[in-house]
């Protein structure tokens, strides 16, 4: 769709993906935007005209200190304030297992962009599987870092409940890439089920 981004602009690897599926000039949303880091990176390489929601008074104010423009605002109730149609991308990253309604959140995304861009991590995982089956513990990894007591995440999903959400949905799959534990694009053409026992993390792009 667009050149890659290269370099030392950001240590994660789905950022740098998300910021290369962006095209140049877009009008974007970044909702769930946390310190900026994936705002800031899309801004200074693809030349967009981006906003933030965050919904942290923290998270908030590193942004501003970056230069964005970054409102409060909570995924799951403030959505519905923005117009149809009002941006070319709205990304959502690493954030929809945080939402309490994720399918209404994936709704209004796609309302009020012409793309959604959506990445989490992969619930179905072989090694969230194997804690589960072998150690009858709830993982904690470098994509789940939290305990089951502290965690953010409050719907955990695999890389085939988020495909099924979008034919519910509705939603037209226009890429999707997963991305293995070291970071790596896993082969275009594997089947789902492969996707998702060795993908530890997914990039969806979707369209109505």
């Amino acid at each position: 769709m667009t050149e890659p981004v290269t370099g030392s602009l950001s240590n994660r690897v789905d950022l740098l993906l998300i910021a290369e599926l962006v095209e140049r000039g877009a009008r974007v949303l970044d909702v769930g935007c946390g310190d900026g880091e994936l705002l800031k990176l899309i801004e200074d390489t693809r030349d967009v005209d981006g906003r933030g929601i965050e919904l942290s008074y923290q998270g908030v104010n590193e942004c501003l200190a970056r230069g964005l423009s970054v409102i409060q605002g909570d995924a799951d109730t403030d959505l519905v304030d923005y117009p149809d149609d009002s941006f070319d991308y709205v990304i959502l990253s690493q954030t929809i297992q945080a939402t309490r309604n994720p399918k209404a959140v994936l709704g209004e995304m796609l309302r009020i962009g012409r793309r959604a861009i959506i990445s989490f991590p992969n619930f179905g995982h072989w090694t969230v599987r194997t804690s589960l089956g072998f150690k009858g513990r709830m993982p904690v990894t470098e994509n789940l870092p939290y305990s089951w007591y502290d965690t953010p995440n409050i719907h955990f999903c695999t890389i085939r409940d988020f495909v099924a959400l979008c034919h519910e949905v509705d939603a037209k799959i226009e890429k999707a890439v997963a991305l293995n534990a070291g970071g790596q694009r896993m082969t275009l053409n594997a089947p789902w089920w492969f996707w998702n026992l060795f993908g530890q993390q997914a990039v969806f792009v979707l369209r109505r």
